[in-house]
């Protein structure tokens, strides 16, 4: 999958690809995103919304991927999380938060999969197992 994007896609530009969706949803939708973990319901919703559009994967991919990184930047802030290379090359965004006790999660992955799965995949809920699950990869 090849992105369009402002930034590369890459720790270092994962902070700024949340900040661009948390403004292109207020533009778009009227969305507040705040960065709290209760925000990520707002984020199932409007991905629930390209959903009932008939909206693909391929078709969302820049705007799922900046999804990933807002919901990848809450786990960064408020579960002491870190921006890695991913290692995983089925995923269609090679991106991981690293959390305390080298807990991997795939933020962005789980936005790919809301979209292609609908509520069958709950951000809400790997985020929460991820935050309070064991070591290993979510």
């Amino acid at each position: 999958m090849h992105l369009h994007l402002k930034y590369p896609l890459e720790p270092d530009s994962a902070p700024r690809h949340a900040a661009a969706v948390v403004e292109a949803a207020l533009d778009i939708s009227g969305a507040e995103l705040d960065y709290s973990p209760a925000s990520i319901e707002l984020v199932e919703d409007i991905v629930d919304s390209f959903r009932s559009d008939g909206a693909t994967c391929d078709e969302m991919a820049e705007s799922l991927a900046e999804f990933g990184c807002y919901v990848g930047e809450i786990l960064v802030l408020h579960a002491g999380g870190t921006w890695r290379e991913g290692t995983d090359t089925d995923s269609p965004v090679p991106l991981v938060v690293e959390l305390p006790g080298r807990r991997r999660c795939h933020p962005v992955d789980w936005v790919f999969r809301r979209l292609e799965h609908g509520s069958d995949v709950s951000v809400r809920a790997l985020y929460a197992t991820a935050v309070h699950g064991e070591a290993g990869e979510v």
